[in-house]
């Protein structure tokens, strides 16, 4: 690791200052950016630690039923929080069917949304990487590429976003909180992230020094009673997704009035499906009508090497998904969050944890 100076401000205000200098990056909980420095991906020559920033680690519910949750709120602190998780069950969902209990323990809100791809030609410095190094190449291109990205991906980059809890949030419509040297704004949680276009493979449109500070979710208790999120890995636990779905619909009986559906691991930023949700309007929930809405989300899908199968399985996983939401958002959290496999319940955490 290479040496860099350590800095912990006392103030958001303080915070922004500093990280205005060139080099300079932010730390929370760290469990990306410590393992990118290790391996020499990231060489900051200033740390900032806002991991004592106050008032970021609150989850505050607003007047209009929605909810706003800071930076700073740990994963599991969110996903084990009875309010949210009866409101937002596919977020809790999601926020527990990634990585371990350890690190969900210290993962931050924030982080979760910046999370660098787990591509090994961008982990391996010996590698030509345009995400790594602008303009050096993509060796995933012609490289081992079976979990790369079939949507918006170009010969820039074939990276996928590796985030579970930004799928849920981009079909929710989540706006993030942003402050920076030109002040705060906010930004839709679908613009946050960037696919590569034919000259650049840059992950995200924040600048340099702009801090996310929090996250808003509007109110959506039409969609809490059917809403699932399905996530296909190559083990059980500890894996980021093969490809995973999040699904949320409004029903009238068997009929659908609206739904919510975005796709993950897929393509460079969590892909928001509406063309997917324009077929299901007014349908009845059956698996015709699923294998429509599938066939409408993947209809760009295009294989980006060795990956071809990761358009079967998305539909799959997405049909998967939106069968298991008809049929209505369970009312303990599964013992395997967003598993495929045949349903199992575990006992409710802390004795009260139900999610409807």
């Amino acid at each position: 690791m290479n040496r860099f100076d350590f800095l912990r401000p006392a103030s958001l205000a303080e915070a922004i200052t500093a990280a205005a200098v060139l080099g300079s990056v932010y730390l929370a909980a760290g469990t990306n950016l410590l393992d990118l420095m290790k391996i020499g991906v990231t060489r900051p020559e200033r740390v900032i630690d806002i991991s004592r920033l106050p008032g970021l680690d609150r989850i505050e519910w607003l007047p209009d039923g929605g909810v706003r949750i800071g930076a700073l709120v740990r994963n599991s602190d969110l996903a084990y929080d009875a309010r949210f998780a009866a409101a937002y069950p596919a977020v809790a969902e999601a926020l527990l069917s990634g990585a371990s209990a350890q690190l969900r323990n210290a993962a931050t809100v924030g982080g979760n949304l910046l999370q660098r791809t787990r591509c090994a030609y961008f982990q391996d410095t010996a590698s030509a990487c345009n995400r790594r190094e602008p303009g050096s190449g993509c060796d995933a291109l012609q490289g081992e590429n079976r979990l790369h990205a079939v949507l918006g991906w170009t010969e820039q980059c074939i990276a996928t976003h590796p985030s579970d809890f930004c799928v849920p949030l981009a079909a929710l419509d989540a706006v993030v909180e942003i402050e920076g040297a030109a002040g705060r704004r906010d930004l839709p949680i679908e613009a946050l992230h960037r696919l590569p276009d034919a000259i650049s493979a840059t992950e995200s449109v924040l600048a340099a020094g702009d801090l996310i500070t929090g996250l808003r979710l509007p109110e959506a208790a039409a969609f809490a009673g059917h809403a699932r999120y399905m996530k296909l890995r190559e083990r059980t636990s500890y894996a980021f997704a093969v490809v995973s779905a999040a699904a949320m619909l409004d029903m009238d009986g068997d009929t659908i009035r609206s739904s919510r559906i975005a796709l993950g691991a897929v393509a460079a930023k969590p892909w928001r499906a509406h063309a997917a949700e324009a077929a299901l309007v007014g349908q009845r929930a059956n698996r015709e009508t699923f294998e429509t809405a599938a066939t409408a989300a993947l209809a760009d899908a295009r294989p980006s090497g060795d990956n071809a199968f990761k358009i079967t399985l998305a539909h799959r996983i997405l049909v998967r998904a939106l069968t298991l939401a008809s049929a209505g958002t369970p009312k303990v959290m599964p013992a395997l969050p967003a598993s495929p496999f045949p349903e199992q319940h575990a006992p409710a955490p802390k004795g009260d944890f139900h999610v409807a």
